[in-house]
């Protein structure tokens, strides 16, 4: 399993969204501030309102709202509004696809595999991550204070 470029950017897009949960962000500033090109943004975007994820908010005054309070929304369902269901293998999404499915070793595996990763980023909210990431910014703050 690799996290693609659009997921990746799009995980940072609601990242930042979720520490204004109710503030309109304009996109330019989410696209500065995590290092996403605005047009690729503008991109995502769109993903993430057709999922319910975000609000896009046109004009001057515009910008981009979450539509999901923080602590509801888990990094799972961010991931797939941008990219579909996970999987490791065609053969867990669809077991029809496979003949081999009724015997395969493998796929058993895979399917618990899958099922423990969808259970960790299920269980995992944007609140979680912004507390998550707070604790790290005061902890580099205290260390850039506080020389060895």
């Amino acid at each position: 399993m690799k996290i693609t470029q659009a997921e990746d950017y799009g995980i940072r897009c609601v990242l930042y969204l979720s520490r204004y949960p109710k503030k309109v962000i304009p996109r330019w500033k989410i696209a500065r501030a995590m290092d996403i090109p605005e047009p690729f943004l503008a991109k995502i975007a769109q993903d993430l309102a057709r999922a319910g994820i975000i609000e896009i908010i046109r004009g001057r005054k515009g910008g981009y709202r979450l539509r999901i309070p923080p602590e509801e929304l888990s990094l799972l369902r961010v991931m797939e509004a941008m990219s579909g269901e996970l999987f490791l293998s065609p053969c867990v999404l669809d077991p029809t696809n496979c003949r081999r499915q009724p015997l395969c070793p493998v796929h058993h595996t895979w399917k618990e595999l899958v099922d423990l990763i969808r259970q960790k980023l299920d269980g995992t909210t944007f609140a979680d991550l912004v507390q998550k990431e707070t604790c790290l910014l005061d902890r580099r703050s205290r260390k850039s204070h506080n020389p060895g």
